[in-house]
This record gives C-alpha cells, sequence and structure tokens, in this order.
C-alpha cells in the first residue's frame, strides 16, 4: 500500500522518527483516548510533520493547555523553527513565546493588520499606540 505515494514502510520509519522527536514513541499504538490534551496536540503536530508541508498554521496551538503542557509544545514548535527551519505562520496570544519565536509580527485587530513589524522589532518598538497598549497589558 502507498500513502502519499510513499513505500509504507518509509512512512511508518518517519512517523516513529517524529513521535520520538516529540518524546511519544511509547505511545505509538495508543488510543487517543489514552493520552492527554498535550500529547493530543503532539500528536496532531507529527501528523501534520508527516505530510511534509513547506508552511504550517499552528492556531491557538497551547489553547486548553496546562501551563506545564504549554511549555513542551513550545519547546517543539521552537526546534521546528530554529533547528528544521520550519515556516510557520502561528497565532497565539502567549508574547513571551512569540516575542521567542517570530521572525515578523502581524498585530491584528478585528480582522485588519494594524501592524506588519519584524519580530524584535515589534516587541521592543511597537509602531501603532494599539500595539503598545496591547504589549503593556499583557505582561509578557
Amino acid at each position: 500500500s502507498k500513502v502519499q505515494k510513499r513505500n509504507e514502510n518509509e512512512v511508518k520509519e518517519e512517523a516513529i522518527k517524529l513521535l520520538k522527536q516529540v518524546r511519544l514513541d511509547q505511545y505509538l499504538n495508543a488510543y487517543p483516548r489514552e493520552l492527554s490534551g498535550g500529547q493530543k496536540q503532539r500528536v496532531a503536530i507529527v501528523r501534520a510533520l508527516a505530510m511534509r508541508p513547506e508552511v504550517m498554521l499552528l492556531d491557538e496551538i497551547t489553547a486548553s493547555l496546562d501551563p506545564e503542557m504549554v511549555r513542551g509544545i513550545e519547546e517543539i514548535v521552537e526546534r521546528l523553527s530554529k533547528r528544521d527551519h520550519m515556516t510557520m505562520i502561528i497565532v497565539t496570544h502567549q508574547m513571551n513565546f512569540a516575542s521567542r519565536i517570530a521572525d515578523e509580527v502581524l498585530f491584528l485587530e478585528n480582522g485588519h493588520i494594524l501592524e506588519d513589524t519584524p519580530g524584535k522589532d515589534f516587541f521592543d518598538h511597537p509602531q501603532t499606540q494599539r500595539a503598545k497598549e496591547f504589549l503593556d497589558s499583557m505582561d509578557y
């Protein structure tokens, strides 16, 4: 059988490698009901990576996770960014995380882009008053 026109054994090997990267290889044969929220989120990342995407969209990837799980997910995403040079579009309210990882920040309000700024500049010198107010309120 073929998956994405790839050999099944090759795909299985890659899946195991990806699960090891997110420290979930021991759950290879687990059912979703047996996984925590953070583990399910890591599996979702592995599923996306298995498709070998050029770009990943991560929409509030740490929402509804407890603080310990948040850090684990953030570490995986940081590693994908820095080590693997994965291009990602990340929607987040986690400003500490965004300040560590963002190459570029689009600051939106009501569906409109208020600011499009290099990451470091956005956090050090926001261009708009609204962005300044937002960052002040976030206490990042």
